[in-house]
């Protein structure tokens, strides 16, 4: 997996390539919370390029979410397709989740 952090005035970007699984999804909680220390509170995780999720990427976004919460902060995820989607459809998690089709519909939101 790989981790892209780019900026769009005081919105950060994540872009996630890769597959986010048990052996790699703790980097990006661990990216999320470096976020967080640095009074981050605007982002959105882009899983345009992330072709399989498991368990433990559900548990990573989860977990982010729940902090993002807690912490007021903003967050959006975007680009959730192909088995990604179907994982977090047959989750049920898809209206749980803040979920938006791009990353642009994403920042003028978070910007607004």
């Amino acid at each position: 997996m790989e981790l892209k952090i780019r900026k769009n005035n005081e919105i950060y970007v994540i872009d996630v390539s890769g597959e986010l699984d048990l052996y790699n999804s703790h980097k990006l909680k661990e990216l999320v919370m470096k976020m967080v220390n640095k009074k981050i509170h605007k982002f959105v995780i882009n899983l345009q390029n992330v072709e399989y999720i498991d368990s433990s990427g559900i548990g990573a976004l989860i977990y982010i979410y729940s902090t993002a919460k807690k912490l007021d902060i903003e967050f959006l995820i975007s680009n959730i397709h192909g088995s990604v989607k179907k994982v977090i459809e047959l989750t049920k998690l898809m209206n749980y989740f803040p979920i938006v089709n791009k990353v642009g519909d994403a920042v003028k939101r978070l910007a607004g």
